[in-house]
């Protein structure tokens, strides 16, 4: 089962000491244990506006995030807590709780808007929490949204001109939630009831007019808009009209509070609890602690080398270290379960084979499952490699085992032979008689014992080649056998032999096709789940780049609405590239996905048509145990 995290108290997770960013290590290490898909729920909004009350409460805690009752910023950097998800089973819930927005402390206000930048790139459901109402201050303190085209960047390479990077900021961007507190006003317009989704809506609208200063105003709203699809609000009363309890909020009862504050509150939880998505990045891609920790040391290192945070270039440093992971834990699991399930020597090679097939399913499976981004498939094709070296070495294994087992059962079988030889036995007229009495005795015994394995045949002739040169003695010294019967006793044992070389060479030949034919197993499996990995991925990419177009046709069709037709006309070129892209995709599915099965056929088939870099140590290995002897 995934692990998840036991994190009694919040913990820094991004340092900002002196204008510098840093990842504390602690912290990077709690993520790198949690291996549960993460539910990452960050707020931001200026100082002082009971920021971190609702994140402990979200923790489920009174305490936890530092509260303060003056007016200096209590939370420096970015602080995460990391505690069991309490309605989606096996995920962890991140909270991640910003310093203060406007914090007159600070000296570069940059450090602001790499907060607010790293927080929408981290998280997975965005709160940002204002006071009393949703005006134009409010959206003015909020000219944080309007930088960051600046401070992010979807892809490395340059867009098309007349198109901006941003254009694909709604495939990764969070869920956007604003938190009015101390709210006073009644919810409605125009005299009639709205929701609180309705009163931000209408917040959000743009100004008619064309001056600077309106576009100024408007810059926020339309930045929300077009980066932010799926958007919410909650207004919260004040918690209590007593200054003094609201100064130690966190050391008050709940029975203090105001009803409607806490049933306010208990709405914004449940709604987290239930609504907030798991954090994924571009088509599909499920982000887990581990992978979480990640992604804020790219973007933190990315930052503090002075350039803009990529969110291609962070998949691609991510599909690297997580590719990698995904090879091994799948070559580990294809060892232990080899191990396990193999009883050696096996009686055939068709039987170690058929546990290698399992296996190696089993292995493809988990890489499939924990990969991304496999450029050219060429961590599958280690994988490949991998396992096809890790068979030979059970095979080597298997081999060895038989050998040592028939040996040791042929020794103690032929033990009073050798001593009869030795002794002069059958030195004797009618010796050779008794001597191949003997030996079909021996020979008998022998193939009466079960489960010697793949080499059985191969070690008895090996045997039998080494009685030769003495039957071929005793043949010639029993003096019992006139020279004719000791011709057709020659005679015989020549046949014998060439029909043992013969047999044995069936078996090598039966094997080798038995090899052949679990390597095109092989090749199919790989194939078969790469394909069912590629059309899912092809099919996330399609969803994505819909819901890139419809929310595009969505913010148009507002503007329309509310008679901002120039503007609704300038998003015509994106809308056309859009649609452009997803007819592009759409043609190409069917043979781009042909293209890279007929490639990765090829170059697998050239792997297993490799010697394998066990492939001598085999022959040698197996060799050098007959030597001994």
């Amino acid at each position: 089962m995934a692990s998840g995290p036991n994190m009694m108290a919040p913990i820094c997770l991004v340092e900002n000491k002196n204008g510098q960013l840093s990842v504390n290590q602690e912290a990077q290490q709690i993520l790198d244990n949690i291996s549960q898909p993460v539910v990452v729920v960050a707020i931001v909004g200026m100082y002082r506006t009971g920021k971190s009350y609702l994140m402990n409460h979200l923790a489920g805690q009174k305490r936890g995030f530092p509260l303060g009752s003056t007016v200096q910023s209590e939370t420096k950097g970015i602080w995460m807590w990391c505690v069991p998800h309490p309605s989606k089973p096996n995920h962890t819930l991140v909270l991640l709780d910003t310093e203060g927005l406007g914090d007159v402390e600070k000296g570069d206000p940059k450090n602001d808007s790499w907060i607010f930048a790293l927080a929408v790139l981290l998280c997975s459901s965005f709160v940002y929490n204002s006071m009393s109402t949703i005006n134009h201050q409010a959206l003015e303190q909020l000219h944080y949204v309007t930088e960051l085209t600046e401070l992010i960047r979807a892809k490395s390479s340059p867009t098309p001109e007349g198109v901006e990077d941003s254009i694909e900021f709604v495939s990764f961007f969070p869920d956007f939630i604003w938190t009015v507190r101390d709210f006073t006003l009644e919810l409605k317009l125009n005299g009639l009831p709205i929701t609180e989704d309705e009163y931000l809506e209408n917040a959000l609208k743009l100004i008619p007019g064309r001056t600077m200063k309106v576009q100024i105003s408007n810059l926020p709203r339309e930045c929300i808009r077009h980066f932010f699809p799926k958007r919410k609000c909650f207004v919260f009363d004040r918690p209590t009209k007593d200054k003094e309890l609201l100064a130690n909020i966190e050391n008050v009862s709940e029975t203090q509070l105001d009803p409607k504050f806490q049933k306010q509150t208990e709405n914004f939880c449940s709604y987290i609890f239930t609504q907030a998505r798991t954090k994924t990045l571009r088509e599909g891609i499920t982000i887990t602690g581990k992978r979480l920790g990640t992604l804020v040391v790219t973007y933190v290192d990315t930052i503090n080398s002075g350039a803009v945070p990529c969110l291609e270039n962070a998949v691609t440093t991510l599909a690297q270290l997580e590719n990698s992971a995904a090879v091994q834990k799948a070559a580990d699991h294809y060892s232990q379960q080899m191990a396990q399930r193999l009883r050696l020597p096996t009686d055939t090679l068709q039987e170690l084979l058929g546990v290698h097939t399992a296996c190696e399913r089993e292995a493809i499976a988990i890489f499939m499952e924990n990969s991304f981004k496999d450029e050219n498939q060429e961590f599958q094709k280690n994988l490949v490699e991998i396992l096809r070296d890790k068979k030979e070495s059970f095979l080597l294994e298997n081999e060895e085992a038989s050998v040592k087992y028939c040996q040791a059962k042929l020794d103690h079988l032929s033990k009073a032979l050798m001593e009869n030889i030795s002794a002069g036995t059958f030195s004797v007229p009618g010796g050779h008689k008794l001597y191949m009495e003997t030996t079909e005795r021996i020979k008998r015994d022998y193939w009466e014992v079960p489960r010697k394995g793949v080499k059985a045949k191969e070690v008895f002739q090996r045997f039998l080649q080494s009685q030769a040169a003495i039957e071929k003695s005793i043949l010639q010294a029993d003096k019992a056998l006139t020279d004719g019967e000791k011709a057709m006793a020659a005679e015989r044992a020549r046949k014998e032999a060439a029909e043992k070389e013969q047999e044995l060479l069936r078996q090598q030949l039966q094997e080798q096709q038995q090899q052949t034919e679990a390597q095109r197993r092989s090749l199919e499996e790989n194939i078969v789940q790469l394909r069912a990995k590629l059309e899912r991925e092809r099919e996330d990419l399609r969803r994505e780049q819909n819901m890139m177009l419809d929310h595009k046709l969505k913010v148009q069709e507002d503007l329309l609405n509310d008679k901002f037709k120039k503007k609704a006309e300038e998003m015509g070129e994106e809308i056309n590239y859009l649609k452009n892209m997803i007819d592009t995709t759409r043609n190409d599915d069917a043979p781009w996905i042909a293209r890279t099965l007929d490639r990765i056929s090829t170059e697998i088939t050239s792997i297993f048509s490799a010697p394998a870099k066990l492939l001598s140590n085999i022959v040698r290995g197996v060799g050098s145990l007959f030597k001994k002897k």
